[in-house]
């Protein structure tokens, strides 16, 4: 199993790795009535995907199959609990405090907040001694993503790189991954500090969007920074984003978290709660 994954994992390297998220994008957004219900179907029953959850349970109710991988939820399918919630369905890979500045990405695996969040050393100093949450969206998993806490936005990062594969056997293998990948690296202020949540992009992901800017993965050749100085405010629970076919999502936190106890590799789904301050740091939950 070992040698399959790191034989899967290197040869995503010569790969063409943004031509094919495109042509994914344009199989994905075809209206064609025969073809997207037939590609829907098979994926729901290919990934075992919980319709009865979805506010539009009829699959041939989509226009794309876009709209079908990113549909609404019905209102009371993820419930928000106390304290920092997780913000989107998925595995729990990884989580807890940052070493020296650096984070887990797999056993044996570490890569630095700085080159995260786009090599900006002043804004990596922020999390320096914060923690860390890393959740993986499998097909089949919910594709939005919201809030774990009421946030300002401050600014936006979006940082050009590959597009490796984000499972499992991809993350155990390929250095710095979530590092290198293309992401969207969105900056809130919150009662709690700064969070950084980074929407990171993988192979056949076809577009990272926001609910402020819409589509914003371009094909740029070095980071684009936006400020927003009259302030987006996203109350806890509020969607932020989404996915155009699965990715992960790592979100940093200023100030150390006392997480719940979860397995890593786990399931969690977005509205549980993920964790609460640190005994003695503010503010309490």
């Amino acid at each position: 199993m070992a040698v399959r994954d790191k034989l899967f994992s290197l040869l995503q390297y010569p790969l063409p790795h943004h031509a094919l998220s495109r042509l994914a994008g344009t199989v994905a957004d075809s209206s064609t009535p025969w073809f997207k219900d037939r590609l829907i179907k098979a994926f729901i029953k290919r990934f075992g995907v919980d319709m009865s959850e979805a506010l539009e349970p009829d699959p041939e109710a989509y226009a794309t199959f876009n709209d079908f991988f990113t549909r609404v939820l019905k209102a009371d399918a993820r419930p928000l609990g106390s304290g920092i919630v997780s913000p989107t369905d998925g595995v729990l890979s990884q989580y807890g405090r940052l070493q020296g500045g650096e984070l887990v990405q797999a056993k044996g695996h570490t890569y630095s907040a700085r080159a995260l969040l786009g090599g900006d050393a002043a804004l990596a100093e922020e999390f320096m001694n914060g923690s860390f949450a890393t959740i993986y969206l499998s097909p089949s998993n919910y594709h939005r993503v919201h809030m774990p806490l009421t946030g300002t936005l401050r600014e936006t990062i979006y940082v050009p790189g590959r597009i490796f594969s984000v499972n499992q056997a991809t993350t155990a293998h390929v250095p710095g991954l979530f590092a290198r990948n293309e992401r969207l690296v969105c900056i809130f202020d919150t009662e709690y500090g700064p969070i950084a949540m980074v929407l990171v992009g993988a192979m056949i992901v076809a577009a990272i969007e926001t609910v402020w800017s819409g589509q914003v993965t371009p094909l740029a050749k070095s980071p684009q920074r936006t400020r927003f100085d009259q302030g987006v405010v996203l109350e806890k629970g509020a969607e932020m984003g989404l996915f155009k076919l699965g990715s992960t999502v790592v979100t940093c936190f200023a100030e150390p978290v006392q997480f719940e106890e979860y397995t890593r590799g786990g399931k969690i789904y977005m509205g549980r709660t993920l964790g609460r301050g640190a005994p003695g740091d503010v503010p309490t939950f």
